[in-house]
């Protein structure tokens, strides 16, 4: 422990001989005061790590001496001694950012543990965090290897980002790197399951819940008469970014459910969203509505009839219920709908498609500035955060808490930062997007994707009689060979969706009442 300084402040000093013994022993510099005034004077001229301030003293009372001290060196760590157990006192020093509030007698180990706590907080969670890790790491391993149904992969994705999150902030990026190594094996294994399994959900009873079956068996079991619902669907939110912002949202609403559901493929918002809209998948869209639907190839917004779409979906179900459609696209619009939400207290339900995520992963791609900001996922969270934190978003969930709404997150499918080009020939119909292709004669890496070579098996749009789909696997692009080596550098390390990965398919749906 040398080389750092305690400064202990008490009227009684000497009566802590004991305990000021006990700390040199193990190593600590103690500097002892015995008021509010002399502590000051030292804080001025010396540097400590933490500071040990009785509350009751004559003259400068503990508290007062605290306000000033925080005026001369505000990050030092400070932990308040009392006789007193009143709570104001306790609000008053937990206000002004105390580290640790000890009641008097004190015991030196308790005093140690503060210590403990106080400065080596950041290296005791690192120390803890990483060996849980590793013990998990075996685990997760044996996991991975046996992993079989679409409920454990839920499962195992959950834990992946659980842990992800958990040691983001230490200082060990062996470990980091560890468990990165780990995500990449465990979509090369995703991919495989995707591949042997993927078809076989639209026959069987035993399929996860997915996009086009979301609104049926999830949605409308919540909705009530008396109980108005919002229902908000946040476009390209992976897992990550919803628990980035979890706790922002529990200020207001307590959680009833969550859960993960699976986009279909393409995990793109044209087939994905649709699909939750419509309660149908792309082929049938095309079948049934060809007015409303729009193939890859088409001119114009692929995603202009969602409100058309549930209108359908909801007269099909046969739901008696008031509801409105709002998709907000821009901060003038969020404004808009979060000044005049009272209007929809009356509704069953409200739906409202929020799309700055989705514009965030585009901008990254397009924009330096934001590709240095959302560099890597750590960051790509952390802007999701900073940005659900400060919008019209954040609003409309505050008013919809203050009106009694039920609340239901989701999103219609993530997005994976891309690292790897695959190569890809088309002819000119083929379609645009980077992790999944659709057009005829398609010429690919076949270990890089997942092929659907009969659209209708995949219930999928065929464009013309020989059209089939390719989905990008794990964290590769596709690239054509023209322009190379400029196309790559563009858009490696950016976020992309259409394709397989556990970031893309495995999304949140979230059901939440107001506290």
């Amino acid at each position: 422990m040398s080389g750092i300084k305690i400064l202990w402040v008490d009227d009684e000093i000497e009566l802590l001989k004991p305990h000021i013994l006990f700390l040199e022993k193990k190593g600590y510099e103690m500097t002892t005061c015995k008021s509010g005034t002399e502590a000051l004077e030292e804080i001025e001229d010396n540097n400590f790590d933490i500071v040990f301030l009785d509350e009751n003293m004559p003259g400068l009372t503990g508290l007062e001496t605290l306000s000033e001290l925080k005026g001369i060196r505000p990050n030092v760590p400070v932990v308040m001694i009392t006789k007193s157990e009143e709570e104001y006192i306790m609000d008053e020093a937990i206000g002004s950012k105390i580290a640790d509030y000890l009641i008097k007698p004190v015991n030196p180990n308790q005093i140690l543990l503060s210590l403990k706590k106080s400065l080596d907080h950041s290296r005791l969670i690192t120390e803890k965090t990483t060996s849980n890790y590793q013990q998990e790491f075996r685990k997760i391993a044996m996991d991975m290897s046996m992993v079989n149904s679409y409920e454990e992969w839920a499962e195992l994705y959950n834990k992946l980002i659980y842990w992800e999150m958990e040691l983001e902030d230490i200082e060990d990026s062996g470990m980091f790197e560890i468990l990165e190594s780990q995500k990449t094996e465990a979509n090369m294994q995703f991919a495989k399951f995707i591949d042997k399994n993927y078809m076989s959900w639209f026959d069987e009873d035993d399929a996860p819940v997915m996009s086009h079956t979301l609104f049926r068996e999830k949605v409308v079991p919540e909705l009530k008469k008396g109980t108005p619902t919002l229902f908000v669907v946040i476009d390209n939110l992976r897992l990550d970014q919803w628990k980035a912002f979890e706790n922002t949202v529990s200020t207001y609403y307590k959680k009833e459910q969550e859960c993960s559901y699976y986009s279909i493929l393409p995990t793109a918002t044209q087939y994905a969203r649709n699909a939750i809209f419509s309660g149908l998948m792309p082929s049938d869209m095309e079948r049934l509505h060809p007015n409303l639907w729009k193939n890859d190839t088409d001119e114009g917004g692929k995603n202009l009839h969602e409100h058309d779409f549930l209108h359908e979906q909801i007269r099909r179900l046969g739901l008696s219920i008031k509801w409105e459609y709002h998709k907000i696209s821009s901060l003038k619009g969020g404004k808009k709908l979060a000044e005049n939400f009272r209007t929809q207290k009356n509704n069953d339900l409200t739906v409202v498609v929020y799309n700055f995520v989705d514009m965030l992963s585009h901008a990254k791609t397009e924009m330096e500035v934001v590709k240095e900001l959302a560099s890597n996922d750590k960051a790509y969270r952390s802007l999701t955060q900073s940005w659900f934190k400060n919008s019209p978003l954040l609003e409309i969930i505050q008013q919809a808490q203050q009106l009694g709404f039920k609340l239901i997150i989701t999103t219609d499918h993530g997005t994976i930062n891309v690292k790897n080009p695959s190569r890809v020939i088309g002819d000119k119909e083929t379609s645009l997007n980077l992790r999944y292709k659709t057009g005829r004669s398609l010429t690919y890496e076949e270990k890089d994707v997942i092929a659907i070579k009969n659209p209708k098996e995949g219930h999928l749009p065929s464009i013309n009689m020989s059209s089939s789909f390719i989905f990008a696997k794990g964290d590769l692009f596709f690239a054509y060979p023209n322009n190379y080596n400029h196309y790559v550098s563009y858009y490696r390390n950016t976020y992309q969706h259409g394709g397989v990965s556990l970031e893309e398919m495995i999304i949140p749906f979230v059901v939440l009442e107001p506290k």
